[in-house]
């Protein structure tokens, strides 16, 4: 497959630039939904899949030649920087990240590995040959630190963070220490990424919306920001349930703004106080759905971004494992000829 050159409609869209039709990517549309990925994953860790080159670039490119994605996603995980580092955490099947020994105090923090490129080497490989190979962009990503450190805190999921926020609101020196490293490990991995060859990247803050606009701002924006900052490509910023903090998510030095289903496109607009292309927003759960139905979905979709200075169709989250893949090729299909200029 020849290398993307010049400009591309996905690049384009991030810029806020005219396209000839709005592009297309799903979160998650490299993994479980596909049955390739399952045959190549049969027998290998999710962790040791995401530091294998091969099976990086194979998951990598598996969507890109299935369905004719504008973008490609790299395969990885919000917790593999920290496990390349050599904290003592797995994926569990049916459960997510668990983590060994959870940070609980400021003795905990200071025991945190530093940002170590070379931990990565495996991942900046595959980027390199990722990036000379794809016929498109391929996006880099990393967890957001107040995601990480959500798992971190919690030894796991959580559908309460309650000892996250505990910590955040007892112990705010240890707080900011933990998200500084953090931020560095984040941001160290994106950077890692763009200068391996990544087109742009995404920070992920899956678990941000369980806070208040206050809390976010006070103990999570900034080292938001520094994470960003430390890549130099087109920046999207993607959050699940953050309806209420979107206006603070939109802050410089982000270039697009990820909003998950539960706001339209044109009320997410109305919310940030600046222009910016925006990315989303289609409910998964439609997928499952019959083909007219799922069609109406995607066109409201579109319908609702329309006249927003640049557009990124996807998911308002990622693509869930028993999804059929016909069904994400059709609607890549579907959006190009739709929005065909």
């Amino acid at each position: 497959m020849p290398r993307v050159s010049g400009s591309s409609a996905f690049l384009d869209a991030c810029a806020g630039k005219p396209v000839d039709h709005t592009p297309v990517w799903f979160m998650r549309q490299a993994g479980r939904s596909l049955p390739e990925y399952r045959r190549v994953r049969e027998g290998v860790g999710m962790l040791e899949a995401c530091l294998r080159t091969d099976l990086i670039v194979e998951i990598t490119t598996q969507p890109v030649r299935r369905h004719g994605v504008d973008a490609a996603i790299l395969f990885s995980d919000i917790v593999l920087p920290l496990r390349a580092l050599g904290v003592d955490l797995d994926i569990v099947a049916g459960v997510g990240p668990v983590v060994a020994e959870p940070v609980r105090s400021a003795a905990d923090v200071r025991r945190l590995p530093e940002w170590e490129p070379s931990a990565v080497g495996a991942v900046t490989d595959a980027v390199r040959e990722l990036a000379g190979s794809l016929p498109v962009p391929l996006i880099g990503f990393a967890g957001a630190p107040f995601t990480v450190a959500s798992y971190l805190i919690e030894g796991g999921p959580s559908r309460d963070h309650a000892r996250t926020k505990a910590l955040m609101h007892a112990d705010e020196n240890a707080w900011h220490e933990l998200m500084r490293r953090l931020a560095e490990i984040s941001g160290g991995f994106l950077r890692a990424q763009v200068e391996a060859g990544a087109a742009a990247v995404q920070l992920f803050d899956s678990w941000a919306g369980a806070l208040s606009p206050r809390d976010y701002r006070r103990f999570v924006l900034p080292h938001t920001i520094t994470a960003l900052q430390s890549a130099d490509v087109a920046r999207i910023h993607f959050g699940v349930g953050t309806g209420e903090l979107l206006a603070d998510m939109a802050a410089d030095p982000v270039d697009v703004l990820g909003v998950d289903f539960r706001v339209p496109l044109s009320e997410a607009a109305a919310r940030i106080p600046r222009s910016m292309p925006l990315q989303g927003n289609l409910d998964p759960a439609f997928l499952f759905a019959p083909w007219p139905v799922l069609q109406a979905a995607v066109d409201e979709v579109i319908a609702d971004a329309r006249g927003l200075p640049g557009h990124i169709f996807n998911l308002g989250h990622g693509v869930l494992p028993d999804t059929d893949p016909d069904q994400l090729t059709r609607v890549v299909e579907h959006v190009h000829v739709t929005t065909r200029r």
